[in-house]
């Protein structure tokens, strides 16, 4: 990390940030189900994530001012070609990663904009739990976004394939995490109504 320049390092820093706060936005769900004493943390879910988006915002910025220069097209891979006069795809997994990033990034900003007690009382309870929902694709869009700049990216250039990433492991353990508390909580849901099923059938003489 010695060898990153100043933007690179605020970037990976915001990028980072903005992952293990929407990890642990998504981990507080499934934890309070399985632990009920630990149901005073689902408050804290709004403002994480709200963070988190924030965090993200500010990770898109810094690539597209010190990265891409403002050239959107770079952001999507493309490059100026000076011979043929137009821009030409040059890096096709970076491109379709960040494509993936802006999409992820749209939704979370739908997601914290609809956050406040207002839009609550505004869209109803029922809109706004379908609208809330969306978090789980957000959560996917982001898992693949990481993924390909912690695996894969340079991999498909041409460049020296890098060092493996550092941070590598500690990606996989949070996605097993939450996988782990989605399952569990799961399990734990369909077991307690299947007791309270169970509690409420008829007794056979």
């Amino acid at each position: 990390h010695g060898q990153w320049s100043d933007m690179h390092r605020w970037n990976r820093a915001t990028a980072d940030a903005s992952f293990v706060l929407l990890t642990i936005t998504m981990a507080i769900g499934p934890t309070a189900q399985i632990w009920p004493r630990l149901r005073f943390l689902i408050p804290f879910r709004r403002e994480l994530g709200i963070y988190a988006v924030t965090l993200a915002a500010v990770h898109t910025v810094i690539i597209l001012g010190g990265w891409t220069v403002w050239d959107f097209a770079r952001l999507f891979g493309f490059e100026f070609h000076p011979g043929l006069g137009r821009y030409v795809m040059v890096q096709h997994g970076f491109g379709l990663a960040n494509a993936i990033g802006v999409l992820a990034l749209i939704y979370g900003l739908v997601l914290a904009l609809t956050s406040s007690n207002r839009l609550v009382r505004l869209l109803g309870g029922a809109i706004w739990k379908f609208v809330q929902r969306a978090a789980y694709v957000l959560w996917a869009l982001v898992v693949v976004h990481t993924a390909y700049f912690l695996f894969l990216q340079f991999l498909d250039y041409h460049r020296q394939t890098p060092a493996p990433n550092p941070l590598q492991p500690w990606y996989l353990v949070l996605i097993g995490l939450i996988l782990a508390l989605r399952i569990t909580a799961s399990a734990h849901l369909w077991r307690s109504t299947r007791k309270q099923a169970l509690r409420t059938q008829p007794r056979t003489a």
